[in-house]
C-alpha cells in the first residue's frame, strides 16, 4: 500500500529500512509495527513556523528513539522502587487470585466467546495514577510492563503469547441472541485495525518530513471498542510550535491552533503532500472546511480516513470510551446495535443534521448510568486521576488499564436493555430542559450558553463540555429522530424481534 510496504502482510518498516534509516534509531527489530503508535518519542527542538512557511524546505530529520512499552500481561524485568510505585498497592481482593487469572485479558483476535462475567470487584481504596515518568525511569526501558489488573485490554494484545477470550453476556432470550449475533458479525476485527494502523504509521513517517515535531494518533471508533468492519479511521495530527526544553515531547502542551486559519493551513499542506508525493497510495484527499476542519481521504485498501489537527480531546475521549466499552460486558453489543439501527434509519449523519456516532455512544452510556440500578458508573468521578484532562498525551492510553470491571446488580438482558433504551428517549428524557451528561452520570439542566441555544438535542462532551449533538439544529430533523425512537420502542416491545427495526441479514452483509 505504501512505498515501504508492498502488501499488507508485511510490516511497514522492513529490517533493511530500519537499518538504513536515520529517522528511526535504536528500534529493536522485533517490535511489532502496531506498537509504534504508542511509543515514547525523543526529538530535538524544532520551531513549527519553519515547516508551515514552506513545504518544499529541507526537512530537519529528527533523531527518534522508540522505547518498547509492551501492553501485554507480562512480568516486569525490573523490581525497582519506581516500578513498585507505578503498580500501586495490591488490593486485598487480588492477593488470593491465581497467577493464571491475573493474566486474563479481554480480547481475542477474531472471535468473542460467550462467558459469564467473572470480573473482580471495585477497589476499596482508589489508587493514584503515577506522576509523569522521567527519562531515567526503568519503566520506560524495561521490555515488559507492570502486571496491572484491569478491565481495559492492551491495544494490540493479539501480539502476545497469551491471548484470552472476551467475556460476553449470556443470551437467554431470542432478542438478546440477535443482538449478540449482530455484534459478533459486525464488530471490528483485529485485521481491520491492523490495516488502519499500517496506514497511520506510514503517514506519520511522511508527515514528519514536513512537521518533524509532530505525531499522528489513531482515535475514535477504531480504538474505543465500538468500531465495526466498516468504521472509518479517525486521525489526529498533533503538532507543536515552540522548542522543547526537555528530551520528551510533552504533547500535553500542544499549542492551540485556530481551526479556521492555522489548522486549515496545516491541513492544506497535508493535502498537498497526499495529492503529490503520496498520490499512488492515497485517493481523493479533500480539505473539508468545517468547524473542525479535516482532510478526508481513502487509502488503496479502501479504508476511509478523516484527519484533523490538534483536536486532542478526541485522543482523551477515545480512551474514556474504551474504558466504558470494556468495563461491563453488555456495553459494546448494545452500542453497536444502536449505531446500526440509527444508520439504517438515516439518523446517524451529522452532515445531514442528525446524530453523529459519538453522540449515539454517549446516549447509550448515559442511559446505562441512569437506570434505577445503574449498569455503568461515572468513570470521571470514580477515577479522576485516570481521566485528568491535563494528563500528558503519551500517558493517556495507560491510565484505564488500572481500572477494574464494574459489578452491577442489574441483571437485565441485552434485549430488555435495548427496549429500555428506546423507551427512555421516547417517553422519559426531557429534551427541552435536560442535557445528557456522561461525566455526571445523570441528566442535568440545559446550560444557557450560546452553544446550547436553539439546539434540540444537548449531549455534553465529557472533557470540554461542548455539545456533541450541535448538528441537530432543525426541528424537522429532531422530530424525525424522536419518531424513530418512539417507533423502535413500540415495535420491539410488541414483537421482541430485532428484525422489526433492523433487517439483520442486510445489516450483517453490509457490516
Amino acid at each position: 500500500m505504501f512505498p515501504n510496504s508492498s502488501n499488507l502482510g508485511r510490516p511497514p518498516f522492513p529490517p533493511k529500512y530500519q537499518q538504513q534509516s536515520t529517522f528511526f534509531t535504536e528500534v529493536p527489530l522485533n517490535i511489532p509495527p502496531s506498537l509504534l503508535s504508542h511509543q515514547q518519542i525523543i526529538v530535538p527542538p524544532f520551531h513549527f513556523r519553519t515547516a508551515v512557511g514552506n513545504i518544499e524546505a529541507t526537512a530537519v530529520t529528527p533523531v527518534v528513539t522508540l522505547q518498547p512499552m509492551t501492553y501485554g500481561s507480562v512480568s516486569p524485568v525490573s523490581t525497582s522502587d519506581a516500578l513498585t510505585s507505578f503498580q500501586g498497592r495490591k488490593r486485598q481482593s487480588q492477593q488470593s487470585v491465581p497467577d493464571d487469572a491475573k493474566r486474563q485479558r479481554i480480547h481475542s483476535r477474531d472471535s468473542d466467546t460467550t462467558l459469564v462475567n467473572q470480573a473482580v470487584p471495585l477497589p476499596e481504596r482508589r489508587r493514584s495514577f503515577p506522576a509523569p515518568i522521567s527519562i531515567q525511569s526503568p519503566v520506560l526501558h524495561a521490555r515488559g510492563s507492570p502486571a496491572l489488573i484491569g478491565c481495559v485490554p492492551p491495544l494490540q494484545d493479539t501480539l502476545f503469547p497469551h491471548p484470552t477470550e472476551t467475556r460476553l453476556p449470556v443470551a437467554k432470550d431470542e432478542l438478546s441472541q440477535q443482538v449478540l449475533e449482530l455484534f459478533q458479525a459486525c464488530r471490528q476485527q483485529a485485521s481491520d485495525l491492523d490495516r488502519k494502523e499500517l496506514c497511520r504509521t506510514e503517514l506519520q513517517r511522511e508527515i514528519q518530513l514536513i512537521f518533524p515535531q509532530s505525531r499522528l494518533f489513531l482515535v475514535g471508533s477504531s480504538l474505543n471498542g465500538f468500531g465495526t468492519r466498516t468504521s472509518d479511521g479517525d486521525l489526529c495530527l498533533v503538532v507543536k510550535e515552540e522548542p522543547i526544553p526537555t528530551f520528551f515531547i510533552n504533547f500535553n502542551t500542544t499549542f492551540q491552533v485556530n481551526q479556521k486559519t492555522e489548522a486549515r493551513r496545516i491541513l492544506s499542506l497535508v493535502q498537498k503532500l497526499f495529492s503529490t508525493k503520496l498520490c499512488n497510495y492515497i485517493e481523493r484527499p479533500q480539505l473539508i472546511r468545517a468547524k473542525v476542519p479535516i482532510v478526508k481521504f481513502r487509502d488503496k485498501v479502501n479504508v476511509d480516513f478523516d484527519l484533523n489537527v490538534n483536536n486532542v480531546i478526541g485522543i482523551r475521549n477515545t480512551f474514556l470510551l474504551r474504558t466504558y466499552a470494556f468495563i461491563e460486558n453488555r456495553v459494546r453489543p448494545l452500542v453497536l446495535v444502536v449505531k446500526k439501527w440509527a444508520s439504517f434509519h438515516e439518523i446517524n449523519d451529522a452532515s445531514r443534521g442528525t446524530l453523529n456516532s459519538y453522540s449515539l455512544v454517549l446516549m447509550v452510556l448515559h442511559y446505562l448510568q441512569t437506570l434505577p440500578e445503574p449498569i455503568l458508573p461515572s468513570l470521571q468521578k470514580n477515577y479522576p486521576e485516570c481521566f485528568d484532562p491535563t494528563m500528558q498525551l503519551h500517558l493517556v492510553h495507560q491510565a484505564p488499564r488500572t481500572i477494574p470491571p464494574y459489578i452491577s446488580k442489574n441483571g437485565s438482558s441485552l434485549g430488555d436493555l435495548l427496549i429500555g433504551f428506546f423507551k427512555y428517549y421516547a417517553t422519559e428524557f426531557d429534551w427541552s430542559h435536560q442535557m445528557i451528561s456522561v461525566r455526571e452520570a445523570k441528566a442535568v439542566a440545559r446550560p444557557d450558553g450560546i452553544e446550547w441555544r436553539n439546539k434540540f438535542i444537548c449531549v455534553e462532551e465529557p472533557f470540554d463540555g461542548t455539545n456533541t449533538a450541535r448538528a441537530v439544529h432543525e426541528k424537522q430533523k429532531f422530530d424525525m429522530i424522536r419518531v424513530e425512537f418512539a417507533q423502535a420502542w413500540r415495535l420491539l416491545q410488541d414483537k421482541k424481534d430485532l428484525n422489526c427495526i433492523l433487517p439483520l441479514k442486510a445489516a450483517k452483509q453490509k457490516r
